[in-house]
């Protein structure tokens, strides 16, 4: 059987399939605020790198260590939930496992729509200490959103540069 040639950048896993390299960063859609004290949505990556694992069962997966976090909680949000206008509770990241969100900004035409699974984290960092208003949050879907919410440890806001205003396109999602 002649093997065909992988593209560019591809390497073989353990499986047949060729697959890319995993990601070097972590980018998210944050939902932070301006000097005026009004939401804004932003790119960012993390200055926290991603890192082959050497533990058993994830060895060659790739982790970025988050930071120290608090209490985290599971939700189970009802389908055509309108969540409101509102401020982050704390800093902190949310990890939507199914489902769909979208939020939008009081003061602004910027939107974010978050499917859950793979690329459903954002970092939510509107607190009152930096936004007056906050955000909305909607849950359009005719299922339940399922989500994890991970505060940080003392609210504080992870090292990371902003890649660019406006929610992170696919692309740049990990």
């Amino acid at each position: 059987m002649d093997s065909m040639p992988l593209p560019f950048g591809s390497v073989m896993a353990a499986g047949t399939e060729p697959t890319t390299p995993p990601p070097e960063s972590l980018n998210l859609t944050a939902i932070t605020a301006n000097k005026k004290k009004e939401a804004i949505l932003q790119c960012w990556q993390l200055d926290a790198p991603l890192i082959p694992s050497n533990s058993a069962g994830t060895s060659g997966a790739v982790f970025a260590q988050l930071g120290e976090t608090g209490k985290t909680s599971y939700g189970i949000i009802p389908p055509k939930f309108d969540g409101g206008l509102h401020t982050a509770p704390a800093v902190q990241y949310v990890v939507f496992l199914s489902g769909k969100a979208v939020i939008t900004l009081p003061n602004s035409t910027d939107s974010a729509t978050i499917i859950g699974g793979r690329n459903g984290l954002i970092i939510a960092a509107d607190t009152l200490k930096y936004s007056d208003y906050g955000h909305i949050t909607n849950y359009p879907s005719k299922a339940e959103t399922v989500a994890m919410q991970i505060p940080t440890e003392d609210d504080k806001i992870p090292p990371h540069k902003v890649l660019y205003n406006g929610a992170c396109c696919a692309a740049e999602l990990t």
